[in-house]
């Protein structure tokens, strides 16, 4: 069955607002006491897995209120231990409102250890706000979800000194900053054989956590394992998308085409993975929650 919905960056270019060319962040504080830093589960142990809430976005009513309390709560019935929310939270949730979310999740068994952003969250105008709503929900990480950054070294560099900037600015309320890669970060850039994540990583300090989304790796033709294994300690968190030559974004998780055991063996042994976040690019029209619990299901019995 086809599904009709936008992908996730045209979901992101269409609910953005023109954004800067870069990062600029200026100083900022907020009442809520800094959170302690998560530390990675000790080896052995099993790695947290929650669902990024983009997965279930026509439930939530296109991402306009991803607080849903009744979608929240057959997440948390489903087995998930996590959820990421994704760039609107910031224009639709006020304090108040983050607070009660924040209790719901408490009440369901749910944590949120990490957060997408558009750029503009990063301003001096909106990073107050964006801080205070982060630490409310418990999140240590303020995710980059897309950069616009062009098509050049330089552009990127641009990125790359901006999500420096940030990262000093968030260490003070004990918050990180980190980037999630799209398939176009994978290509190389004019006139170069280095690619924007490439570029990302050679000029961001080991603070800025890179966000690997498996699926636009491997649907660009890039080597998941490779990459991780090239940025040790840095890959904190995975989104554990499916791609496959067959089904393409459609792809259950765990019956396409990513080489799930390698890049387990690579995130747990040189990556830094802190826990795993599964998103569903594309699900059939009304089957959303239906596929989620499918990925999960095949997610558990991969792990053992």
């Amino acid at each position: 069955m086809k599904n009709p919905a936008l992908s996730r960056r045209q979901f992101i270019a269409l609910t953005s607002a023109a954004l800067p060319a870069a990062l600029v962040v200026h100083g900022a504080s907020s009442p809520i006491p800094a959170i302690a830093p998560v530390a990675p589960p000790a080896t052995g142990k099993t790695y947290p897995i929650g669902l990024e809430l983009y997965s279930v976005r026509e439930e939530l009513k296109n991402g306009n209120d991803q607080l849903h309390a009744a979608t929240l709560t057959a997440v948390a019935k489903m087995g998930y231990k996590l959820v990421e929310f994704w760039a609107p939270y910031y224009d639709t949730w006020t304090y108040a409102q983050a607070k009660e979310g924040r209790k719901l999740l408490d009440d369901l068994g749910l944590s949120c250890r990490s957060m997408h952003n558009h750029l503009d969250y990063f301003s001096d105008a909106k990073l107050p706000k964006a801080i205070e709503l982060n630490q409310i929900m418990g999140a240590k990480y303020l995710v980059l979800a897309t950069a616009g950054g062009g098509n050049t070294v330089e552009a990127w560099k641009q990125v790359a000194a901006s999500l420096t900037a940030a990262a000093e600015k968030l260490q003070p309320h004990g918050l990180y900053t980190g980037f999630h890669n799209h398939d176009a970060e994978w290509a190389a850039l004019a006139g170069s054989t280095q690619r924007a994540m490439d570029v990302l990583a050679a000029n961001t300090p080991k603070e800025v956590m890179l966000q690997l989304d498996v699926g636009t790796c491997v649907m660009a033709g890039a080597d998941p394992v490779a990459w991780i294994k090239a940025n040790p300690g840095r890959i904190n968190t995975l989104h554990l998308k499916e791609w496959g030559k067959a089904n393409g974004f459609n792809s259950i998780f765990g019956e396409g085409d990513a080489p799930w055991k390698e890049i387990f063996a690579a995130a747990e042994s040189v990556g830094g993975v802190e826990y795993y976040l599964i998103e569903q690019e594309q699900a059939p029209k009304g089957q959303e929650l239906p596929t989620v619990e499918k990925c999960l299901a095949n997610y558990k019995k991969m792990r053992g």
